[in-house]
């Protein structure tokens, strides 16, 4: 590593547009703008059609966020005035969509291992009014309880629904990410692995499901030319201009995993002797994108604010938002339906921290990163 690479800092995050990849989005947009074609045409239509086919899905539908998908899947379950089961570690709108959709989050504990509910802790919350169990595929993490988890809900009679807000391009045991429930939901928020400036996408095996969300994304209309509604939907649909993100930065997701791969296993090989941190770490046949690089601070004696600080101020290395801080049922905004405690969410929200992953991120800059990573937690420890 050179004197120079030394100096510059690490960032938390970075977002990856490369010259040519601005210049191919600068012609859809402007095509898009000559026509005045700017929702619902073609760089949506072939956004939807490449991203379904990357994740083997038969639909594939292009809206305007993550939380939206995830909103749009409820309401096609009609989950309303019933409870739907969500997991305490995840970011809070996954429970707002579930309150948007006219049903009760129920808040399940977590596998440490995994970061997702399980089998176990879904079974426990379930009941004759659940309508729907959400797992969230967290830091691009699939769980390898997730076909045990599949074949509980169907036994139960209760859709399993995929938050895969952070899963682009992840799989276990070749199954995509999306494809393990009645549906999944995509973000493609700026932080995101892929990204659209602001949307999201539904995918399904369901044809009624892809034909409810048609309807929802468009004001509840029964066609796109047509005033006939019959839903009651929302502004939900993704611009031309967006999508033509989508489209370019799709064709750039193999690349962008690969870097993401090489980054975490230099991570994972280089603080492999330290102790005090333990990475949480794909199980056999998971393909993760590393949206984040999970460790858990097995140490008591290391404080993850104080952790963060001497990072950022001593080596110039940012780690990223936690997955997350602080557990949905210790929020302010859902006090109402808290039920707990919910011990595992609780210490792995508490005690974890993510180091900085990007999509171009150098050998040298990973390296940097695990060098200050073992000088703090060394130091901290001692």
């Amino acid at each position: 590593m050179t004197a120079s690479e030394q100096q510059l800092p690490v960032p938390a995050a970075r977002i990856v547009f490369s010259e040519d990849d601005r210049a191919e989005i600068a012609g859809l947009v402007s095509e898009a703008l000559r026509t005045g074609a700017l929702t619902l045409g073609e760089n949506t239509a072939a956004f939807e059609a490449a991203f379904a086919e990357i994740h083997q899905a038969p639909h594939a539908v292009a809206v305007a966020s993550g939380t939206a998908a995830l909103e749009i899947i409820l309401r096609a379950l009609d989950v309303a005035g019933r409870d739907v089961v969500v997991p305490a570690n995840t970011f809070a709108a996954t429970a707002f969509a579930v309150l948007a959709a006219g049903a009760r989050p129920v808040f399940a504990d977590i596998d440490p291992a995994t970061m997702a509910i399980s089998p176990a802790t879904v079974a426990e919350v379930l009941t004759p009014n659940t309508a729907a169990v959400v797992i969230v595929h967290i830091g691009g993490l699939i769980s390898s309880a997730l076909p045990a988890l599949a074949e509980l809900c169907r036994d139960r009679g209760v859709p399993l629904v995929e938050d895969a807000a952070h899963a682009h391009g992840c799989s276990l045991n070749g199954r995509p990410a999306g494809s393990f429930g009645v549906a999944g939901s995509f973000s493609f928020y700026p932080t995101k692995v892929l990204t659209t400036g602001e949307g999201g996408m539904i995918v399904t095996a369901d044809d009624r499901l892809r034909d409810e969300a048609l309807a929802y994304r468009d004001q509840g209309k029964a066609g796109f030319l047509g005033n006939r509604h019959v839903r009651r939907g929302y502004a939900w649909r993704m611009s031309e201009l967006h999508a033509a993100v989508g489209v370019v930065q799709l064709r750039r997701l193999p690349e962008f995993l690969a870097v993401r791969r090489r980054v975490a296993d230099r991570y994972t090989a280089g603080l492999a002797e330290l102790p005090g941190l333990t990475p949480v770490l794909p199980p056999p046949g998971a393909v993760s994108n590393f949206y984040k690089y999970v460790a858990l601070l097995d140490d008591p004696r290391l404080d993850r604010d104080e952790l963060k600080a001497e990072l950022r101020q001593r080596h110039r290395v940012s780690l990223s938002g936690e997955v997350y801080e602080l557990p949905l049922h210790q929020q302010p905004v859902f006090a109402e339906f808290a039920a707990g405690p919910l011990p595992e969410a609780e210490r792995v929200c508490g005690r974890h921290v993510c180091l900085p992953v990007h999509s171009d991120m150098t050998d040298a800059e990973a390296d940097r990163v695990v060098e200050a990573v073992t000088e703090t937690v060394r130091r901290l420890a001692c």
